[in-house]
């Protein structure tokens, strides 16, 4: 298969639908940009890990480490680049089937999109509340900021 069309399209793709959120959540200069390459990133974990539950939950937790660290490079809240890189991810589509086969009546359809689609937003929560604990707790240092006293010094 071709690597363009499998990988690189759909990953700029994702970029190219984060950049409207970043205007939504407020993000502004170069902040901009990573939390696009976070969306691609996710977009391309998902790809690489198989289109699945799993792969969701994986896509999430790169998101995750890929925003922790980010945010404290730039010393921005670690929320807006998460959420901006986690919108490609959300199972929209899903919802939007599982409505459909609901207003059909087709009851086996229904239920395997809703539980589908279920199934990914957990994915997603518990990838990024896992990521985000552990490199909390492996790194405990970077995730408080430290205080300027009034000599100017940094308290540890």
């Amino acid at each position: 298969m071709d690597i363009w069309s499998q990988y690189v399209l759909p990953c700029l793709c994702a970029f190219a639908g984060c950049i409207g959120f970043t205007l939504v959540f407020n993000i502004h200069g170069p902040g901009k940009l990573i939390a696009c390459c976070g969306g691609a990133l996710g977009w391309l974990v998902y790809l690489l890990a198989g289109k699945t539950i799993l792969a969701g939950f994986f896509a999430a937790m790169a998101i995750s480490l890929f925003s922790e660290v980010m945010a404290r490079i730039r010393r921005c809240p670690v929320t807006g680049y998460q959420l901006v890189a986690l919108l490609p991810l959300v199972p929209g589509g899903g919802i939007y089937y599982a409505m459909g086969y609901c207003l059909e009546g087709d009851t086996e359809q229904f239920l395997s999109a809703l539980l589908g689609t279920l199934g990914m937003a957990a994915a997603l929560a518990v990838g990024v509340i896992l990521a985000s604990s552990l490199f909390r707790a492996v790194f405990p240092r970077l995730a408080r900021v430290p205080k300027r006293m009034p000599s100017g010094r940094q308290n540890p």
